[in-house]
């Protein structure tokens, strides 16, 4: 007999899961293997099959191949990404650290490579969404303050980047939670430990270069020349810094 007392699920409710790749060997299976644990899915054979179900679905975590016929998954994830949050956890079968980092950079969240266990995709998959909700509680929970530096202001309450010439810059929510921890502590070497915690927290093991692929892409949106970066330093051994003045204002 069913407890009656127990809360509801509703399906809904359920975290909703794309998984892309070419091999139906894998994408029903896993499909199958992930609507067991407690995840609405859907499935795409390919890059363009993917592109049509986000434009009419509202997921919370794609999976997605790398190597896969026509546009591989690095583009599908580049898409992904210039478009908004939504985390990605990248497949492949190559073992290769260039390929690794190429998709970190690309703005993946998450890299498992084949073949994989899947209560470990599982884990990542929870780990993953665990770190997304705990960004959006951040974002969320900000008071009004906006921060002026270099020829940029930070608003927390809209999230927004301005520029000086008003135009508003987009920042992902890992973007916009690392450019306000260095805000907050301008001139202050901040190690990569250190804004891990304060972005991310520790509920998942970050990847080694994490930040590093958060500065970099937070680089190209802010600096002039992102190969010499004059705002985000690079302290050799140390960390990172915002090597500028900071006002606080403020709403």
């Amino acid at each position: 007999m069913p407890d009656h007392n127990l809360p509801r699920i509703l399906p809904h409710s359920l975290p909703h899961i794309l998984i892309v790749d070419d091999e139906r060997s894998i994408r029903e299976p896993l499909s199958e293997y992930l609507e067991g644990h407690g995840f609405r899915v859907k499935d795409a054979a390919s890059a363009d099959a993917a592109r049509t179900l986000l434009a009419a679905n509202n997921f919370d975590l794609v999976i997605c191949d790398i190597m896969m016929p026509g546009e591989d998954g690095l583009a599908l994830t580049r898409h992904i990404r210039e478009r908004g949050d939504l985390p990605v956890i990248l497949l492949t079968a190559r073992t290769e650290d260039t390929e690794r980092i190429v998709g970190l950079e690309m703005g993946a969240d998450d890299y498992l490579g084949k073949p994989f266990n899947p209560r470990e995709l599982v884990a990542r998959i929870k780990a993953v969404l665990r770190r997304t909700a705990l960004a959006g509680e951040r974002v969320n929970g900000e008071d009004g303050e906006s921060f002026a530096f270099g020829d940029w202001v930070l608003k927390t309450t809209e999230r927004a980047l301005v520029g000086k010439d008003g135009v508003t810059v987009p920042l992902s929510t890992g973007e916009y939670q690392l450019l306000l921890a260095l805000v907050r502590h301008p001139n202050q070497v901040l190690s990569r430990d250190r804004l891990l915690d304060m972005t991310q927290g520790r509920e998942a093991e970050a990847f080694d270069r994490a930040i590093d692929n958060q500065v970099s892409r937070l680089r190209r949106k802010i600096e002039p020349d992102p190969k010499n970066p004059t705002l985000v330093r690079t302290v050799w051994g140390g960390g990172y810094t915002l090597a500028s003045d900071v006002k606080r204002i403020m709403d």
